[in-house]
């Protein structure tokens, strides 16, 4: 997953916005958001995987690319227990017309949602989750001092 920092805003998943494209995945929308980003493929490194995530989702390649951290999550979601290892990054998107965009809609092969510009303060004041579970008032602070 990559974290994607406009100013004082992120760029995320509106999950009030997902919607199946298949009858593989089960889409439950809902109240929250989440940082963009997949599943890795069997044989692929981390990077490259984020790299090819936000290609895919965004049509952008991703510069100055940098791990933040591993987290392992436990959640339940569409009814069904899941449990995953996210390889969160931080990085810049080189298409810049991007950032100008408020909305981004993303269509998968599975499902397609909008990717949203939300405030820092928003995501960190509990009302609407930020998944995956982290502490990102201290890595937003961190991230503003670097």
């Amino acid at each position: 997953m990559c974290l994607v920092l406009r100013g004082n805003q992120a760029l995320v998943a509106d999950a009030k916005t997902f919607k199946s494209r298949s009858n593989t995945r089960k889409v439950v929308p809902g109240d929250f958001y989440r940082v963009l980003g997949g599943s890795i493929n069997f044989n692929e490194a981390t990077e490259s995987a984020v790299r090819r995530e936000i290609r895919e989702e965004l049509h952008s390649e991703i510069e100055n690319l940098e791990r933040i951290d591993v987290i392992e999550n436990l959640f339940l979601y569409a009814g069904a227990q899941n449990h995953e290892i996210v390889f969160l990054f931080r990085g810049d998107l080189v298409n810049e017309e991007l950032y100008e965009q408020e909305t981004i809609h993303i269509i998968e092969d599975e499902y397609e949602f909008d990717a949203r510009w939300i405030s820092l303060n928003l995501l960190l004041n509990g009302d609407v989750p930020l998944y995956p579970v982290y502490d990102y008032k201290s890595l937003f602070q961190r991230l503003k001092n670097l």
